[in-house]
């Protein structure tokens, strides 16, 4: 059992926990684990040579933290090192991937496949990737165009739901992992790879979102996540160790950002944004141009719709990759998309970061319109309460979870007569509706007319209204002694 010894003549509450492998202190009244230790002696200056100090807290927060990840990743991998025979691996090309490839043939002794998704980011993020990868040690690479599998099975679907996160994250990379982690399983199965890992620092919702994806399609793979376990900390530590492993690192400048951009959005995080009290630059933006410098005429454009689904663009029919590519060509000319916001991550902090989905953002407008001909009152405050769990299920990486897939059946159920079309105007920033037409619209102009309709009988409302205000009345009287 730990034994209880002063460690400074200064502070009662300088205390520390000497167990027989890991270093404790007691700072302001709570037990901190260190690292392990040689001696108490080596405890005791150790603590002294913090105590005073500003920055003692953190020295020593980090530290705990720091032992707690070793120890965690020591456990979780002691038995998978040596022992496994090949690695699909995420790959973007960048700097980090590039390094995860060598390190995990060092670490894990293992074949290493790359696997890189087309979900719309762009071909230059394509350009030189198999040279890269091969350079870095991979066997091979492999690439998937996934851009109509993404839209139509995965965007398309939050949009009929009206999933929205926190009120405003339209799930941009939310919606794009798990198509990507899906078709990471598949790879896996065709090269026949017993592993798969991923870039996504222990920090973030991606990492997640991965690996509830892997558990879900595939529970015998085994998972490798290198920021979990590695020493590298920042980019300098990555530069040397690509140096050293005689990795080409990329050249191109490093963006003071971090994004990610796919056919749905592309997001900004990092630099002054983290300081939520900065407003974004304008050289920041990269799919929308300034609203205030968008055309100073406004735009027309009408959305074709079917059963809740987009299925044209003024008058002519498209894929849902191909709709969706020219309404972020139309929107961001227009300025149209651009959320700044502060979420909360499911790992618990909270985050600042600004999206632009303008495409995205025309769609869910089209949408919500043609919903309000062809819902009914009842079933669109459900359907909006509903949304608010499926817009956290996504974010939160539970796409295959059989709750989501339940939900989206209803949601599919309830907008089978969403099919119409709807005219909404563009200008400067902003969306508004100026049309909305539906074969399966509720909405009687003879009911709804100020003028006498032979359906609604203006008189009728009397007695409704006594009888759905007879609890008022009950109550107030019991207050009045009536």
């Amino acid at each position: 059992m730990a034994q209880l010894k002063a460690i400074s003549p200064y502070s009662p509450t300088s205390l520390a926990f000497q167990a027989p492998k890991r270093e404790s202190l007691l700072f302001n009244d709570k037990v901190c684990c260190l690292r392990k230790l040689a001696s108490s002696s080596e405890l005791v200056a150790r603590t002294s040579e913090l105590h005073g100090q500003g920055r003692a807290k953190n020295l020593i927060i980090r530290a705990v933290l720091q032992s707690d990840r070793e120890m965690e990743v020591s456990e979780a991998t002691k038995g998978l090192r040596g022992k496994l025979n090949k690695v699909v691996l995420a790959y973007s090309g960048g700097l980090d991937t590039s390094v995860i490839v060598p390190w995990l043939r060092e670490n894990y002794g293992c074949d290493v496949v790359c696997f890189t998704a087309d979900v719309g980011q762009g071909i230059k993020e394509l350009d030189g990737l198999e040279a890269k990868a091969k350079a870095s040690g991979a066997s091979q690479l492999v690439v998937k165009d996934l851009k109509e599998e993404f839209v139509r099975d995965y965007i398309f679907p939050c949009l009929r739901a009206g999933a929205i996160y926190e009120r405003k994250y339209l799930l941009g990379t939310s919606m794009a992992r798990p198509v990507i982690a899906k078709a990471m399983v598949d790879i896996a199965k065709e090269v026949g790879a017993d592993a798969v890992s991923h870039g996504c620092t222990g920090k973030g919702n991606d990492q997640v979102r991965f690996e509830l994806t892997f558990f879900a399609l595939n529970p015998k793979l085994n998972v490798v996540a290198p920021w979990r376990e590695w020493d590298i900390t920042g980019r300098e530590d990555a530069i040397e160790y690509a140096k050293k492993h005689n990795v080409p690192v990329p050249v191109t400048k490093k963006s003071i950002y971090s994004r990610d951009r796919n056919l749905w959005h592309l997001s900004h995080e990092g630099d002054i944004l983290e300081d939520p009290a900065n407003e974004p630059k304008k050289d920041m933006y990269m799919m929308t141009v300034d609203p205030e410098e968008a055309p100073e005429k406004p735009e027309y454009i009408e959305i074709g719709i079917e059963s809740g689904l987009p299925v044209s663009v003024n008058g002519k029919d498209l894929s849902p990759a191909s709709l969706l590519a020219q309404l972020n060509e139309i929107g961001g000319k227009h300025g149209i998309g651009r959320i700044d916001m502060v979420e909360n991550r499911f790992v618990g902090m909270k985050s600042r970061g600004v999206y632009e989905t303008p495409g995205g953002t025309i769609l869910f407008a089209a949408v919500r319109e043609l919903e309000s001909l062809t819902i009914d009152r009842e079933s669109m405050q459900l359907k909006d309460s509903l949304a608010l769990k499926y817009a956290e299920l996504v974010y939160a990486g539970r796409w295959f979870d059989p709750l989501r897939e339940s939900m989206d059946a209803f949601m599919e159920k309830i907008t089978e007569t969403t099919t119409g079309s709807v005219t909404l105007k563009l200008y400067k920033g902003s969306v508004s509706v100026t049309s909305r037409k539906s074969p399966y619209s509720l909405y009687r102009q003879d009911i709804s007319s100020f003028e006498d309709s032979q359906i609604y009988d203006q008189a009728d409302a009397a007695g409704f209204i006594r009888l759905y205000g007879l609890p008022t009345r009950v109550r107030s009287m019991l207050k009045q002694g009536i």
